[in-house]
């Protein structure tokens, strides 16, 4: 088996540093251009299923990689467990404009061993917890199938989390870049990351607006 785990395109809010979570934000014309050049570039690339956050950004992203890889009969389904962190009180917010003290909120992107979790929304570990659920069951499956799975940047960290060398850097560097690739191969029930964050489009136009 092998899961090509996409995290969505450029949405107004990315572009403006705003925390989205749970909003159902839509790609903007960059997202949509990435996520087309995307896709092109993914082609001759089976998938044989798609599974996707509900959330319309992720949706959307999928379903042009499926058409722009070729492989538009292919239905985008949805699974909670990979919906993006519930954010809370900083939906629609920046970071530096809620109820946590500075260094609270900046621990989310600096220092997560201190972040406390978002106020009426999720802790990080709830994030991790959920999405490795969805993990173990694709290990669980573990066909010879190829996946195009769909979500967001916080839950790509939380879904990859255990298998990377240092679980403790939980965001690996850097939040991942929109429409980066994640491919994790999964043999006899075990998973193992095989191309991380890989880009297919032309590295130069990748943003990293969150610097970690």
């Amino acid at each position: 088996m092998l899961l090509y785990i996409i995290r969505h395109g450029e949405t107004d809010c990315n572009k403006s540093g705003v925390i989205q979570g749970r909003g159902d934000t839509e790609l903007n014309e960059a997202g949509i251009r990435l996520a087309k050049i995307s896709g092109r570039n993914m082609n001759g690339i089976r998938f044989d299923r798609c599974i996707s956050s509900p959330l319309k950004r992720a949706q959307e992203t999928a379903r042009i990689v499926l058409e722009e890889s070729g492989n538009g009969q292919v239905p985008v389904e949805t699974d909670e467990r990979l919906i993006e962190v519930d954010a809370g009180d900083y939906e629609w917010r920046h970071l530096d404009d809620g109820p946590l003290s500075r260094e609270e909120a900046n621990a989310f992107f600096k220092d997560t061993a201190k972040f406390p979790g978002f106020p009426n929304g999720e802790t990080l570990e709830e994030v991790k917890q959920r999405t490795k659920e969805f993990l173990d069951e694709m290990c669980r499956i573990s066909d010879d199938r190829t996946y195009l799975i769909g979500t967001h940047g916080c839950a790509v960290r939380a879904l990859l989390n255990s298998l990377y060398e240092n679980p403790d850097d939980f965001w690996h560097g850097h939040v991942p870049y929109n429409c980066a690739v994640n491919i994790v191969e999964i043999k006899d029930g075990k998973a193992r990351l095989i191309a991380d964050d890989k880009l297919y489009y032309d590295p130069a136009e990748a943003v990293d607006r969150f610097a970690v």
